[in-house]
């Protein structure tokens, strides 16, 4: 029961912050610094990964209509925009997919510590503040998905491969961050971050459970999917007030948020460590 309690607080923190430009990896490697699952490290190594399918899901469901590809037979079997879209979410994710098969492991044993985390949160926290300053007084040039060009969803590509470098740098903020510098409204650049997660996330999680082996125990079992049922529903709500909130708002107040995350997390580990 105990596992099970923490792998619902761990759904919790994915759903959360897998969406808002905070670090879901970050806050889940400092998380576990202090709750441990009582499982194999394999495990956990798995788990932090796969538990981002249940956060996916609320994705595909609440943008479903925005890019399924298909339509009925009588009016063609395909969409074209849409199919021009996942294109181009195959190009931003292409460089990201290069590092992960040749160097994902060797990322991992390197960066994936608190020291990196405190330091992304900081640094990426004062580029939100700072460009979002540039752009207060900017016209978007980009204000439709169907408007992003290829260059454009390659460059997103490249800034994603620094979130998977560095944890702490949050994907979801480093896409969002490489849009609004290319011109795309905050509305277009989540947009286009949320449809990108589909393809990396799926494909991260199938290459941990294929290194993990699909032989679970059955505590193993249930705690994964507490983890994944908590981050989905937990997602849909998040997903729906940060869409609402930058209809209204820019992305400083996320800045700060992880500016003092991080003095906080870099203090905490000097005395206590």
């Amino acid at each position: 029961m105990i596992e099970l309690i923490k792998a619902f607080f761990f759904g919790i923190i994915e759903g959360i912050t897998e969406w808002l430009p905070i670090s879901s990896t970050g806050h889940m490697i400092l998380f576990d610094e202090f709750v441990k699952l009582s499982l194999s490290d394999a495990f956990k190594e798995m788990f932090l990964v796969v538990i981002q399918l249940g956060a996916i899901l609320a994705v595909v469901i609440l943008f479903w209509k925005e890019i399924w590809p298909f339509t009925a037979p009588k009016k063609g079997f395909v969409k074209p925009d849409k199919i021009s879209m996942w294109l181009k979410i195959v190009v931003a994710c292409i460089p990201a997919a290069v590092l992960e098969l040749g160097f994902g492991d060797k990322i991992e044993e390197i960066f994936y510590n608190y020291q990196t985390v405190a330091i992304m949160l900081i640094v990426v926290g004062i580029l939100f503040i700072l460009l979002e300053n540039w752009n207060k007084n900017r016209q978007a040039s980009v204000t439709g998905i169907e408007e992003i060009t290829y260059k454009n969803a390659f460059l997103i590509g490249i800034f994603q491969l620094v979130a998977a470098v560095f944890p702490g740098t949050s994907r979801s903020g480093a896409t969002i961050l490489g849009g609004l510098a290319l011109g795309l409204s905050r509305t277009v650049a989540a947009e286009f971050t949320f449809y990108l997660a589909i393809p990396v996330m799926f494909g991260a999680s199938f290459i941990k459970i294929l290194k993990f082996g699909i032989h679970f125990s059955v505590l193993e079992m249930e705690v994964l999917a507490v983890g994944m049922i908590t981050a989905f529903v937990v997602s849909v709500f998040v997903i729906k007030f940060l869409m609402s909130y930058i209809k209204k708002h820019d992305f400083k107040v996320f800045g700060w948020y992880r500016i003092v995350l991080g003095i906080v997390v870099l203090l905490y580990f000097l005395v206590f460590s």
